[in-house]
């Protein structure tokens, strides 16, 4: 006979789904209002989604280890032997055999009942990151424990199959409950200090002006800790609205297929020559406002707009020279970029054969970038959306643009 430990008896999953959802909820609500807001969104969600995420079990059966030692077993329980004196413990030798199966995930999960089980659920021990089945009889055989180990280990897969459909649904929806209750948090915050809509500047268009080029078609292709963030008071930045930095992106690009339909025209230019063609169709848009090589925070940057005398979007406008000159254009542009520069872009011309060669190449450099924090969904090809690091602050974000384009050698 095997101890009583029974598995998967303890909460039901109904249970351990609403206290997941409480507690997520609560612990969002009490943290500090000011390093909530001075803390990147989406990192935050990172920390919530690893911290509530539940990992439902794998057993490891191909690791399973084996132990057998003697002992002394009650059998007043067979009726099958006489006693002298019924209804007194009697020991006699036997053997206990113990099967450790490896697992990972959160052992907590096998205490949860999911939503189909049986009365006789099955019975192990939890040591470390081991089930430990514990068999014990006055004459084991060899089929006789094998039997029962994949007896056993055939129930516990099933409960975890039901287990994995259950948490499923959670799993997938923490982010989602986290991005909601934050932002939630977060407009209150907000309104509390007065602040009305969103901090966006918006850049003043020219009244009546027609656009120089209809936009192309494209095809759309353990324990965490909570993210280091000051808890000092909040101070909202002005910053580019996301309409007019997608507005920009794409004169930017409409621009280059001007180049791609005139070949002839742009051959011999250099990199000042293009940029300032990027200018003038800037400046037809937005007023003037885009400039060459003016200063900015520390350096010179390519393209920059400025919106009543603050930085809303720098870019910098580069030839393909290889992976290591990219790290090093983004190193540049970051190095610009103040604290109220929110959204940059790096353009690139590429004179080379493989193009696609280049653009792999780009991925690959990008990624492998020490203030890179995550990816983008590009709306391009050639166009890839990333989020930076500032240099100086983890929790500032910039947004880069990261644009190739294929221009006549």
């Amino acid at each position: 006979m095997r101890d009583r430990n029974y598995l998967f008896n303890n909460v039901d999953w109904f249970s351990v789904d609403q206290h997941q959802r409480r507690e997520l909820a609560k612990e969002i609500d009490s943290i500090n209002g000011d390093r909530l807001l001075n803390s990147s969104v989406e990192d935050l969600c990172d920390y919530f989604e690893k911290k509530y995420k539940i990992e439902v079990p794998v057993l490891r059966p191909d690791n399973i280890v084996a132990d057998q030692r003697e002992t002394k077993i009650d059998v007043s329980g067979d009726r099958r032997r006489y006693f002298s004196n019924p209804g007194q413990p009697f020991y006699v030798n036997g053997t206990t055999v113990e099967i450790s199966v490896p697992f990972e995930g959160d052992s907590e999960a096998f205490k949860v009942q999911p939503t189909s089980y049986t009365m006789n659920p099955p019975r192990a021990e939890i040591k470390n990151n081991n089930l430990v089945i514990k068999i014990e009889g006055t004459d084991l055989s060899a089929d006789q424990v094998r039997n029962e180990v994949n007896r056993t280990i055939s129930d516990i897969e099933g409960y975890l199959v039901t287990l994995r459909s259950n948490t499923q649904g959670w799993n997938t929806q923490i982010r989602s409950l986290a991005h909601a209750a934050i932002e939630q948090r977060r407009t209150k915050l907000l309104k509390d200090r007065n602040l009305l809509g969103d901090l966006g500047f918006k850049i003043k268009a020219r009244e009546g002006e027609a656009r120089t080029y209809t936009a192309p078609e494209v095809r759309r292709k353990l324990a965490p800790s909570l993210p280091p963030a000051s808890t000092t008071p909040y101070k909202p930045e002005p910053t580019l609205a996301n309409a007019d930095y997608e507005h920009i992106l794409s004169v930017i690009q409409n621009m280059v297929h001007v180049m791609e339909r005139s070949p002839s025209a742009f051959t011999s230019m250099d990199e000042e020559s293009i940029r300032s063609h990027f200018l003038v169709q800037l400046n037809g848009h937005y007023e003037g406002q885009a400039t060459g090589e003016t200063f900015n925070y520390q350096g010179k940057t390519d393209i920059l707009i400025r919106s009543e005398g603050k930085n809303i979007f720098i870019a910098e406008c580069k030839f393909w020279s290889g992976p290591k000159k990219l790290i090093e254009t983004i190193d540049q542009l970051l190095g610009y970029s103040s604290w109220r520069d929110t959204k940059v872009a790096v353009i690139i011309f590429n004179r080379n054969k493989d193009f696609s060669k280049v653009l792999e190449s780009i991925q690959e450099a990008t990624k492998v970038h020490s203030n890179f924090k995550r990816q983008m969904a590009s709306t391009s090809e050639t166009m890839f959306r990333y989020v930076f690091a500032h240099r100086d602050d983890p929790n500032r974000e910039l947004l880069v643009a990261v644009m190739a384009f294929d221009v006549p050698a």
